[in-house]
């Protein structure tokens, strides 16, 4: 099952590798790896995704717990919360056809095309994983020349919130 893991962190050179060490170690893919500074610039919040059991996500989160730079931790999939990704796409479009099917689909999909040049566009799209993967199915393959996606982001639905 997948989980996304959400963590709060000293912000000290060597924590994303003592992080990434601990899964390594132990043979633990991670899917995706967000880091970026809170309103403390002390702490950093990681969202980290994985796929496991349940046995494995509770020994990944209690080996993360004693990690010294781990502050505080959350496996956001045990409760409601919410979840985004950003990517960007850069397609070549030649043809009037593909200019107009691509603003189609990308206004179908809620994007925005950021930047454009005489044969191509690049597209910002925001959403679940499961979106921007749809998105890039219905695309015509060839015309892609770039993907770059974020990883997933999380944030807890409500009341319940990752602070120290």
């Amino acid at each position: 099952m997948r989980h996304t893991i959400s963590i709060l962190l000293e912000n000290e050179s060597g924590a994303l590798s003592r992080v990434a060490g601990l899964f390594s170690a132990r043979g633990y893919n991670i899917e995706s790896l967000t880091v970026a500074p809170t309103e403390d610039d002390s702490v950093s919040r990681m969202t980290l995704v994985t796929r496991g059991s349940d046995e494995v996500i509770e020994q990944i989160t209690k080996q993360l717990n004693k990690l010294v730079d781990v502050i505080k931790l959350i496996d956001l999939t045990e409760g409601a919360h919410l979840e985004r990704e950003l990517m960007m796409v850069k397609v070549n479009v030649s043809t009037a056809y593909q200019r107009e099917e691509i603003k189609r689909l990308v206004d179908i999909f809620r994007g925005c095309i950021i930047d454009v040049s005489d044969n191509n566009y690049t597209i910002e799209m925001t959403g679940t994983s499961d979106k921007l993967d749809a998105f890039i199915k219905v695309i015509e393959p060839t015309i892609i020349i770039e993907v770059v996606r974020s990883g997933g982001l999380g944030i807890a639905r409500g009341n319940k919130s990752l602070r120290i």
